[in-house]
């Protein structure tokens, strides 16, 4: 890792602020790749899960990152623009202007529940800026992660960008290393240990975490519509999604009602488990256990677990495929309103006034994502100003992260600083300030020895 480090570090020494050009058939070559390996990076990901969905691969691993090539390819140019400033009147007739230049090198610590798209997301932001770019991803997807490494080998020479493959020990050896800068998709709690290592070496870093995502449905909001679009949302990847919705709180009235809407929507979405190809699998056993761990704790604290398809509620953890569940009659001290669930558990928490519901979320860290199902513009105008979370949905769950032109990212607990689309270029992006001095200037006036002129100066600056 150190030596190739280093490489990378001699190769950007020698192309500091490559061309529009040279990003642009950088990003177009990893289009290319993308597109011509789209079945194999399916069909390897699913291996790795046990079963994942094909469709929600293509679209979350594969159309998603087309997307973000094409997007960030049709807008480099003007991104990479200079920025003109504004002088103040005593500077004048110099000139201000901002340089976006590459930092240098760039870590990328990926995850597992998206594990090729999160490798390459923020190496598509990377490349756009003019890095190079070391990807540690993770060892609970080994497949994935050997074939991105094999993938992006074919088109770039390891000075420009590398994979490492290993264990959790290489990925904390990673941390150490000395990046110009640094991103990392994962738990809050290892979010914190990456950090750590970064400042020892004063690297800059993103932490794209996770937490509890609250959602939110207005008193007279539709419940088939907030059902639908919520349960889309949860189930995507089964729930192992960071942006999930993890809680809905509903009018307390209606607690009963969504309940029985999100079991006919969900009855609906996938009439069944077990042999259903749309629904992927917990990625290992360690996390169906902690899954079954969540609903032993909230039933022996009192909770009322539904069970939507009793049929296939008892799974087997080498099928390792766990219907969807709803939580109700939960309460605080129970681990599940607590840790972020990421899986197809769903609690359901009544709220009797807006108020209580703005006061419910704001009592917690900030969530990673928001939403809200009103149709009342008072209540969304409320929860938009009233709630800080990394970013938010009105009326839909995860569509937000879809949106080029939007940053994700979070805020304390769930994450620091943001990426995609223009976000993403300066995220990794220095701007570095520039001041143009004209030939016509007043700055012998600022030389010393002073005297009355720089009193004169001093008072029109004050």
């Amino acid at each position: 890792m150190h030596s190739i480090l280093q490489k990378q570090r001699d190769a950007f020494r020698a192309q500091v602020n490559p061309s529009f050009e040279v990003r642009d058939q950088r990003l177009a070559q990893l289009m290319k790749l993308i597109m011509d390996n789209a079945d194999e990076i399916a069909a390897t990901i699913s291996e790795d899960f046990g079963h994942r969905s094909t469709v929600e691969t293509r679209l979350a691993d594969i159309a998603a990152l087309i997307t973000e090539i094409k997007h960030t390819r049709s807008h480099l140019r003007k991104w990479m623009g200079i920025g003109r400033r504004p002088v103040a009147l005593q500077f004048k007739p110099a000139h201000n202007e901002i340089r976006y230049m590459p930092k240098g090198v760039v870590g990328i610590i990926s995850p597992w529940n998206y594990p090729f798209q999160l490798a390459i997301s923020p190496l598509i932001a990377a490349l756009s800026a003019g890095n190079r770019a070391m990807i540690k991803p993770s060892e609970l997807t080994p497949r994935t992660s050997d074939l991105t490494k094999q993938l992006l080998g074919k088109i770039f020479d390891e000075d420009l960008v590398a994979v490492i493959t290993g264990d959790a020990s290489v990925a904390q050896e990673f941390s150490t290393l000395n990046f110009d800068h640094m991103l990392f998709t994962g738990s809050t709690r290892v979010g914190r240990y990456v950090m750590e290592a970064a400042a020892k070496n004063l690297t800059p870093v993103t932490l794209e975490l996770g937490g509890k995502s609250p959602t939110v449905i207005d008193h007279d909001y539709s419940l088939k519509t907030a059902a639908e679009r919520i349960l889309s949302g949860k189930l995507l990847n089964s729930g192992q999604t960071c942006i999930a919705p993890d809680y809905v709180l509903t009018p307390r009235d209606k607690v009963e009602a969504t309940a029985d809407e999100l079991m006919q929507t969900c009855r609906r979405f996938y009439p069944g488990i077990h042999e259903n190809d749309d629904y992927t699998a917990i990625i290992s056993e360690q996390h169906f256990a902690r899954l079954k761990g969540l609903l032993d704790d909230a039933r022996k604290k009192g909770a009322n677990i539904i069970e939507i398809y009793p049929d296939e509620a008892e799974t087997s953890s080498n099928l390792r495929k766990m219907p969807p569940k709803l939580v109700t009659n939960v309460t605080p001290d129970m681990t599940i309103m607590s840790e972020e669930i990421f899986g197809p558990l769903l609690p359901l928490v009544p709220y009797d006034s807006i108020d209580d519901a703005i006061d419910f979320i704001g009592e917690r860290p900030h969530p990673l994502a928001l939403y809200v199902f009103s149709d009342n513009k008072i209540v969304v105008e409320r929860m938009s100003n009233e709630i800080l979370a990394g970013g938010m949905a009105v009326n839909d769950t995860i569509m937000h992260i879809a949106q080029n032109d939007l940053p994700f990212g979070g805020v304390g607990d769930s994450g620091i600083g943001a990426y995609h689309g223009h976000d993403g270029f300066l995220t990794f992006s220095h701007a570095k300030a520039v001041f143009r001095q004209s030939k016509i200037n007043g700055r012998k006036m600022l030389f010393p020895p002073y005297g009355k002129t720089i009193e004169r100066i001093l008072g029109f600056m004050s």
